[in-house]
């Protein structure tokens, strides 16, 4: 059980705890600030340490950031040497490091010391910078990205927290929840000034039939002010056809998300898909002929797979040489079926799978464009985005570096208004319950457009 005189903090504490493994340890905190200096006092284990470092008062937003980090660099150096452990992403524990790093360059400074204080591994500080430089073409502050919910699915993976249900629960919805997005598709033609992109997310998109698609794409179409960056998430194979595809290419797509997560059939099987790796090659292969860009998604660390399971789905999405792959390091994620029966994820080789991805991916002449972490994540590790030269995808940037208005709609879509000069978010979120959002779609409309007046 952790004591501290500063609640602001437990949540900061919290996620070094569990990154460790021991939330319920018991440990008592002190915090303070005096005479210009941090201090932290930690008692565990029936010993006292005591952490001191320079503060900024000046400031309150500043104050409380720098004093959150003091304290989880002070839990962390306690649990590091008493437990004889090093977190590959040390003392860091927020989702977006490469934020922290333009941070500290918007102030005239290398970030590289910020990570090594925080005890993040050489490697990783290495992959940020790589990440910064890949970023740089298309880095851009300011303007908008749309992004469109489609929250149907064949069926849930365990692994999955979406609020997606298998279509055949939710397909009674899907006729009414398509006029509702199209109509808040439409409302929001005022405010995209400056689009840089349309991302169409799910669930998995193409589960619904061309006829249900078309209305979609034509609305998204009716209120495009030029041509942009354009994806569709159109998910599972199983779920492909050339007349989806061919749709999709009508209307201006151009880049589709294939999501095999394994090229392994008996992972497949044990995560609830039902397709085959055979049938992943063939999507791949169908909607290559049409010219999109295509971005293929791995999961290190699913369904007991070994280091060698993890390497042919990696050898096999490489050889089909897509413009972007995404290797994802499995999570627990609430109300995803797999966290109901596994608390803690220890799964053995992950921080070996994603060494290797790293080192295969480099040598296929791909470069990581982008990256975020979860709580919960297997090895403490990260997702990486990997691109070939010049394919980054635009809008992967914008919403992970938080550098752009965020115009979204439909079932558990987030909003997101940049504020620029000031370097803050808005946020505004529809309902995750679709029979909620289709009840409410005017509400939603009306509230939302309140934050992009």
């Amino acid at each position: 059980m952790l004591n501290t005189n500063s609640e602001y903090l437990r949540p900061e504490i919290m996620d070094v705890l569990r990154a460790f493994g021991c939330e319920e340890e018991d440990f008592n905190h002190y915090f303070s600030c005096a005479c210009g200096k941090y201090l932290n006092v930690i008692e565990y284990g029936g010993e006292f340490y005591d952490f001191e470092e320079d503060c900024e008062e000046e400031d309150e937003l500043v104050f409380k950031r720098l004093a959150k980090r003091s304290c989880k660099l002070a839990f962390y150096k306690v649990l590091s040497k008493a437990k004889n452990i090093n977190l590959p992403w040390g003392a860091l524990t927020g989702i977006r490091p490469t934020k922290m790093a333009y941070t500290e360059l918007a102030a005239g400074r290398d970030f590289k010391p910020l990570f090594e204080k925080l005890c993040v591994i050489a490697p990783n500080i290495s992959l940020i910078e790589c990440v910064l430089a890949a970023q740089k073409p298309v880095y851009k502050k300011g303007g908008q990205d749309l992004y469109i919910s489609l929250p149907f699915c064949p069926t849930k993976c365990e692994y999955c927290s979406f609020i997606t249900a298998p279509i055949e629960k939710t397909r009674a919805y899907v006729e009414k929840y398509i006029d509702c997005l199209v109509r808040e598709i439409a409302s929001v033609k005022p405010f995209l000034k400056d689009l840089h992109s349309v991302y169409v997310g799910g669930g998995t998109p193409f589960v619904l039939s061309a006829e249900q698609l078309t209305p979609i794409y034509a609305a998204i179409n009716d209120i495009l002010p030029k041509k942009v960056e354009y994806t569709v998430e159109a998910g599972r194979p199983d779920v492909f056809s050339e007349d989806k595809l061919k749709l999709s290419k009508e209307y201006g797509v151009t880049r589709i998300c294939v999501n095999p997560q394994s090229f392994n059939d008996k992972t497949l099987e044990k995560i609830g898909r039902k397709h085959t790796a055979a049938q992943t090659v063939k999507a791949y292969e169908t909607a290559k002929k049409f010219g999109f860009d295509i971005n293929l998604d791995l999961i290190a660390g699913l369904a007991d797979e070994t280091v060698f399971d993890f390497e042919k789905s990696l050898n096999t999405a490489i050889s089909l040489n897509p413009e972007n792959i995404t290797v994802h390091t499995l999570s627990l994620k609430a109300g995803a079926k797999l966290k109901e029966n596994v608390k803690r994820l220890n799964v053995a080789g992950i921080a070996d799978m994603i060494a290797l991805s790293r080192e295969k991916l480099t040598k296929a002449g791909y470069q990581p464009y982008y990256l975020y972490r979860q709580k919960y994540q297997a090895g403490g590790l990260e997702n990486v985005g990997w691109t070939k030269p010049d394919k980054a995808c635009v809008y992967n940037i914008d919403t992970m570096e938080e550098i752009s208005d965020n115009v979204a709609v439909g079932a558990n879509a987030i909003s997101k208004r940049y504020f620029g000069e000031e370097e803050r978010i808005e946020r505004y979120a529809s309902p995750k319950d679709i029979p909620t959002y289709i009840e409410k779609t005017e509400k939603i409309i009306e509230e939302r457009n309140k934050l992009f007046k």
